[in-house]
């Protein structure tokens, strides 16, 4: 690495932590004020570096634009791998990552179960909003006006016993799932399975998809699952901190 880069570099990290002066970022980079002046009058011209005054310094714009272009083009199935295998291999139960597409959901990736009894499902599936666990995250996660919107144009069949099936029971639990910051699929879309899920967040706090886990009844009861849950939120925090999530 240039030395010049290697200082420019070791200037925007110290900026990082906060407003420098001049002879601070000098006594920092170990250099004279005249060549730490030179570097900072390159860096402010390409907008990495802006003066506040005659001697104080801050981060430019040009950085906070890189930095979320960065984090814009961060692939959540990427990010989110390794973490989804992790939490399969904890549990041994069937792991998927979601998103929302339009009026339905759309599995993204998905980590098999380890026990011969599996759930029937594969990357590229589409699934309802109403009765799913990764969609009821996912449309909780809407502003208001687009949940009720959302609410009154889609349909719900009745595909078990426990399916919701009109848009006041939905917006009923989508409030519900906003509270609590999870969803849960009591047997509403296959009687024989049920499932947890939870956000993931990109840098803006925006769900920008779910990831869930679900198991067959038979080897799993519902409040056993549950017990999942705890670890199921932490991965799904680990992956929106690796989308550049903002801790609060």
């Amino acid at each position: 690495m240039s030395q010049s880069l290697e200082r420019g570099l070791a200037a925007l990290t110290a900026l990082a932590e906060g407003p420098q002066t001049l002879d601070g970022l000098a006594h920092r980079l170990g250099v004279h004020k005249t060549t730490a002046m030179r570097l900072l009058r390159t860096l402010e011209s390409g907008r990495f570096v802006r003066r506040e005054d005659a001697h104080r310094y801050r981060l430019g714009s040009a950085v906070f634009a890189l930095a979320h272009q960065a984090l814009d083009d961060l692939d959540v199935r990427e990010v989110a791998r390794p973490f989804l295998n992790g939490l399969g291999e904890r549990s041994g139960h069937t792991v998927h990552l979601a998103t929302l597409d339009e009026d339905q959901v759309v599995y993204i990736d998905k980590v098999d179960s380890i026990h011969p009894v599996r759930m029937y499902s594969r990357i590229g599936r589409r699934a309802p909003l109403h009765c799913t666990a990764v969609g009821k995250v996912l449309v909780a996660d809407l502003l208001q006006q687009k949940r009720e919107r959302l609410a009154h144009r889609i349909s719900y069949p009745k595909l078990t016993p426990n399916t919701i099936d009109s848009p006041g029971r939905y917006l009923t639990e989508l409030d519900r799932v906003r509270a609590q910051g999870y969803a849960v699929d009591r047997s509403e879309h296959e009687e024989f399975t049920h499932c947890i899920a939870a956000p993931v967040q990109n840098h803006r706090g925006e769900a920008v998809a779910a990831m869930s886990l679900s198991v067959p009844k038979v080897l799993l009861s519902l409040e056993d699952l549950l017990s999942w849950l705890p670890d199921l939120r932490r991965t799904a925090e680990h992956i929106s901190r690796e989308l550049g999530q903002r801790q609060s």
